[in-house]
């Protein structure tokens, strides 16, 4: 217990300019791992020069399978092989009752919320395997129950069939896969913000609605923290958690989705 948890071990950490994504691999590289700081947005590289310990960053859309395999390339040549891979890429880009989504809307939220960590997962395989073993853990929500996110919730209801089913399939392989299902989070606002459209004073009611459900079905009555979030999800890829695989999470003060 002396030794920091991911000596030796290479950490590809999805998502990593902003909000969870962020602060897990710079914790993940506190921790002694070798991070691979992973997102579209161009300022990942000024993120992972702030990480104490070896840290790379590599620039993807990983809602395209090319930027999966790209990611995982990279860091499998930088650092010489993956051991760990934290999928964090997704977020609710509108909330809005079902009826009032548009259909390349729903479709976007398919791509931004499922796509990445189905993509990551296969891109991550071959290096996993090279590897004799790793972990996988996805990042999903307790959204699959929820007003005003239907096409997220979908989206992360298929997360939570990617870790189980994958998890079976990939046992005797050593290789664990797992998942947390965060709550609402307390996060400072995004450089990025997930829809640059301003919002109406409909969209406005509607947030203001989902705010008010996500609180009413925590039993902490509040959003978590950051590093409530963090500190899970470093659990489930650690050793520490070697005998849990399949699993999801919850991480949502009592509300289980």
């Amino acid at each position: 217990m002396n030794a920091p948890r991911f000596a030796g071990k290479v950490i590809v950490v999805t998502g990593a300019a902003q909000g969870i994504g962020r602060e897990v691999a710079l914790r993940a590289a506190a921790e002694g791992g070798k991070v691979v700081f992973v997102d579209r947005a161009d300022f990942v590289g000024e993120v992972a020069a702030r990480a104490q310990g070896e840290s790379a960053a590599f620039h993807a859309d990983l809602e395209t399978h090319a930027g999966a395999e790209a990611a995982m390339a990279f860091a499998a040549a930088t650092f010489g092989g993956i051991d760990i891979v934290i999928n964090n890429v997704g977020g609710a880009i509108r909330m809005r009752p079902y009826a009032e989504f548009e259909p390349e809307q729903i479709d976007a939220e398919i791509r931004r919320s499922l796509m990445p960590t189905l993509y990551c997962c296969h891109a991550a395989l071959p290096h996993l395997f090279a590897r004799g073993g790793g972990t996988i853990v996805n990042v999903s929500s307790n959204a699959t129950r929820g007003i005003h996110r239907v096409p997220y919730s979908a989206a992360k209801g298929g997360i939570n069939a990617i870790t189980q089913s994958l998890a079976m399939e990939l046992a005797h392989r050593n290789i664990r896969v797992v998942a947390t299902a965060p709550g609402g989070t307390d996060a400072p606002p995004r450089r990025i913000p997930r829809n640059a459209v301003d919002e109406s004073p409909a969209e406005q009611a509607w947030m203001a609605e989902t705010v008010a459900q996500v609180v009413g079905s925590s039993f902490l009555k509040r959003y978590g923290s950051i590093a409530e979030q963090v500190a899970p999800i470093l659990f489930l890829a650690s050793d520490e958690a070697s005998y849990i695989t399949g699993s999801v999470l919850p991480v949502a003060g009592g509300d289980l989705g």
